[in-house]
């Protein structure tokens, strides 16, 4: 028999179960509900400070998660992985995903699925979402499987992945970093690894055979028609294309290019093709014809003035107004390049408008039009100086290109930060530090841009993580959790224990948030071991697993919430998939934890 826990405990789970609450109702976003959190601890320990301390103790107790060393881990993780992106260093793996979807259909989810899995394990899955969500929605409208039924299982084979390492999602260097606290051995990178591979044998079926087939056929549609701009696109000298026919280089190109007056015979070096379709289109056919769509020495100079000033070039769309100087004159004759600095990718016109006579020069080019929409490269104050001297109006959907010249850096930074963590040459704190300030040095990822990296969401939620861990901790309550739940626990086998600690956690990381779960669980983990005798550290991983469960709500994770929007997904579907998935993880994490630790 157990007896009432301490006023400072009861506050504490109070608390707890408080914000837990406001989490699940969400009338206040959980930034809000998170720094309301940190205020009330601070606020109640200062006023009603714990035994044998100072009210000021309570403020750094409070506070203390904005300067923890995990914080700054995760931190450090989101700038390396923001690199990643933004210099394009995954975009060889969505290429290749995309030309083994149009060979089959179920081999393509079936790589997909492997590939968000593997990138998963050191990337945080995040940033590999927001790169791979177009590809898959632009597959969708391309006739490939609906994005509702590839979104959910995408995700949660990122999720998979991001539970293999501890350094895979923020909430397992959270769990490893308060085990750490309270006395463990500090994990490496791989060290339960071959304990979810187990598991995601059995679980990476189903995602690929099952639950494509509990998902409906609610594609999402884009209403809004997509402009197809004229452009010419000259063959590189240097180009392996050279001597070919076209009709062999076809089944390579995307589906929305299209040829105007084609051409016969053999592609020869700077041979111009008359060629329209999508900006993504024209890309993909630059890409694979080793073409440019504007003179080279324009491209050129704008990348060494991008690299001189330190500024991203972008590409915007703007529009040809009734006073603009550009009206009738073709893009050669223009002088563009040479007045602002700036490439013009391509022209948009409505094809009713292009069967009217008198639209194209003597030499073949379009002449502009009132109304035109021009594609437009160049750095920022050059368009904004282009669009003003030519009265253009500059359309909403600013692109940045990405810095593909660091995508091999961005790329080696990333993986020394992970090898050299994952060896123990460095703690992982180090190593992720070391290489957010090499992604910062090298341009990888610019100063001025580090709050896209970063989430604010994440920060202020993990600081009231960190606080709440901790109160529970040193206000008694963990122990007093912990021995009431050693007493239900003592009459089950130590498989039954780990799996009755993974569902608790699951159960809350489910409802509110999995680094708040993490937090309040570890400590009440290591309670019961030390209460019926079991090592601490399958315990421990019963909660890491658990809290990275997060499959059967959208609230549970900030990815459930990314893809549910593009998938069209209800409520509904997160339980009907998510829940079977839970089941399966939680039975063979809890098998293969007992069997690994002799239990």
């Amino acid at each position: 028999m157990i007896g009432l826990p301490s006023f400072h405990a009861i506050a504490a789970m109070v608390v707890t179960i408080a914000m837990f609450v406001a989490f699940v109702r969400g009338r206040m976003s959980i930034e809000i509900v998170s720094l309301l959190t940190i205020a009330v601890i601070a606020v109640g320990l200062y006023f009603f400070p714990l035994e044998g301390t100072r009210p000021i103790d309570g403020l750094a107790l409070a506070f203390g998660g904005f300067g923890h060393y995990a914080l700054i881990t995760i931190c450090a993780l989101m700038v390396m992985g923001r690199g990643l992106v933004v210099t394009g260093a995954l975009e060889p793996a969505a290429l290749f995903l995309e030309r083994v979807f149009k060979s089959n259909l179920q081999l393509g989810l079936l790589v997909s699925l492997l590939i968000a899995f593997s990138l998963s394990m050191v990337v945080n899955n995040t940033p590999v979402l927001v790169l791979m969500i177009p590809i898959f929605v632009a597959l969708a409208h391309r006739g490939a499987l609906p994005a509702s039924k590839t979104l959910m299982p995408l995700n949660a084979a990122s999720l998979l992945g991001g539970l293999a390492t501890t350094i895979g999602t923020s909430t397992n260097i959270l769990v490893v970093s308060i085990a750490v606290d309270l006395g463990m051995e500090e994990m490496g990178v791989f060290h339960f690894t071959p304990i979810v591979l187990g598991a995601s044998l059995i679980a990476l079926p189903y995602l690929w055979l099952v639950m494509p087939k509990m998902l409906g056929d609610n594609r999402v549609t884009d209403t809004s028609e997509k402009r197809r701009f004229h452009t010419r696109l000259r063959i590189a000298s240097e180009s392996s294309l050279t001597g070919q026919e076209l009709s062999a280089i076809l089944p390579r190109l995307p589906e929305d290019i299209r040829f105007h007056d084609e051409p016969t015979g053999p592609l020869q070096p700077q041979q111009r093709l008359h060629i329209s379709g999508t900006h993504s289109a024209l890309e993909d056919a630059v890409r694979v014809l080793k073409g440019e769509l504007a003179p080279s020495w324009v491209l050129e100079r704008i990348r060494r003035e991008s690299d001189a000033k330190g500024q991203d070039i972008n590409v915007v769309e703007m529009t040809v107004t009734a006073d603009s100087r550009l009206i009738n004159r073709t893009l050669p004759t223009s002088g563009i390049a040479d007045l602002h600095g700036v490439a013009v990718l391509g022209i948009h016109r409505p094809e009713r408008v292009l069967g009217e006579k008198d639209q194209y020069s003597e030499g073949g080019d379009l002449r502009i039009v009132e109304g035109d929409v021009l594609l437009v490269m160049g750095l920022a104050d050059d368009l904004e100086r282009f669009s003003r001297s030519d009265s253009l109006l500059m359309l909403e959907g600013v692109r940045e290109l990405p810095r593909k010249s660091k995508a091999v850096l961005s790329a080696v930074i990333m993986g020394v930060a992970v090898f050299t963590a994952s060896i123990g040459i460095f703690p992982i704190a180090i190593s992720a530090l070391a290489g957010a300030i090499l992604m910062f040095l090298t341009g990888c990822v610019k100063f001025d841009r580090v709050g896209r990296a970063l989430s604010g969401q994440v920060i202020v939620l993990v600081a009231a993580s960190i606080a709440i861990g901790r109160i529970i901790l040193e206000s008694g309550a963990a122990a007093w959790l912990g021995e009431a739940l050693s007493l239900g626990l003592q009459y089950l086998p130590p498989a039954g224990v780990v799996a009755a600690i993974m569902l608790f956690v699951t159960v809350l990381t489910n409802f509110a948030s999995n680094a708040t779960a993490a937090t309040v669980g570890t400590p009440i983990a290591f309670a019961i071991a030390s209460q019926l005798g079991l090592p601490a550290e399958p315990l421990v991983l019963a909660v890491l697993f658990g809290c990275n469960l997060c499959y059967a709500t959208p609230i549970a994770y900030q990815t459930n919430m990314l893809i549910m929007g593009e998938g069209s997904y209800d409520f509904g579907d997160y339980i009907r998939t998510g829940v079977p998935l839970v089941v399966i993880m939680v039975t063979s994490l809890s098998v293969l934890l007992a069997i690994s630790y002799g239990m």
